[in-house]
């Protein structure tokens, strides 16, 4: 770590049994049964998970945006995320979409916050060149 960067915050998960166990964190907070995708079980699965961070995080930093842009955000803005689970032969892939709805905004201004939203995202730059991802504003 740079003497300009500093750490905000460590999220500390145990998980036991991969895509059919069980994932908790250290204070308690996240308890989940785990599951495969598109199998009958009781869990969510490592791609629903991430689709839930990733879209919640996304519109924290579209806030951030509206912020230096001096655009108040829709209190109804949602995010709808999807993130596809691929296989071509014998590797595994990601590819995801964001729907961003924005009732109420310009589309141009809406579409201004979404990209300054995925330039400075987390989520967003841990993919980007590795996943194949969809921006759309709904």
């Amino acid at each position: 770590m740079t003497q300009a960067e500093r750490l905000l915050y460590t999220a500390k998960v145990h998980t036991t049994g991969g895509r059919d166990g069980a994932s908790r964190s250290s204070d308690g907070c996240l308890d989940v049964k785990l599951s495969t995708p598109g199998v009958p079980g009781a869990g969510t699965n490592p791609e629903q998970l991430f689709a839930a961070g990733w879209s919640a995080c996304f519109e924290g930093a579209m806030g951030i945006a509206a912020r230096r842009m001096k655009v108040v955000l829709p209190a109804d803005m949602a995010i709808d995320a999807e993130v596809d689970l691929n296989l071509a032969g014998d590797a595994y892939f990601l590819r995801a979409r964001l729907d961003i709805s924005l009732p109420g905004l310009e589309r141009g201004v809406a579409e201004a916050l979404s990209q300054a939203a995925h330039e400075t995202c987390p989520y967003s730059k841990a993919v980007r060149g590795n996943v194949d991802v969809t921006i759309t504003v709904v």
